[in-house]
């Protein structure tokens, strides 16, 4: 992958994890684990998978007690939504990335 491509990920990941961190803050769920880091220091995608999985799960733990009427916080389980959604979104960004990526790679010439 050439390098300005890597950068560009990196980047758009930096961005994501901060925009991701706001929403945490905003709907008082406390900080993931440090995640996208690999023992390498390159993003591990099994871990974005299983937080996007987590952050889903939790959306619906959420929501499914405010429709039972065991939590009457609607407001925070709308949020959790809301966060699940984006994460969803920014992991679907962030795979078409690598996905054109590694297009581009094959069609390179050797």
């Amino acid at each position: 992958m050439p390098i300005s491509m890597e950068q560009s990920l990196m980047t758009e990941m930096r961005r994501m994890q901060a925009t991701q961190r706001e929403l945490n803050m905003a709907a008082g769920v406390r900080e993931a684990e440090p995640a996208l880091a690999g023992p390498s220091g390159r993003p591990d995608f099994g871990a974005m998978l299983r937080g996007v999985d987590a952050a889903q799960r939790d959306a619906g733990d959420r929501m499914k007690a405010v429709d039972l009427g065991h939590s009457d916080d609607l407001t925070g389980a709308m949020l959790a939504s809301a966060q699940a959604d984006l994460s969803f979104s920014m992991l679907m960004r962030t795979r078409d990335k690598v996905v054109g990526a590694v297009e581009e790679l094959v069609r390179m010439p050797f």
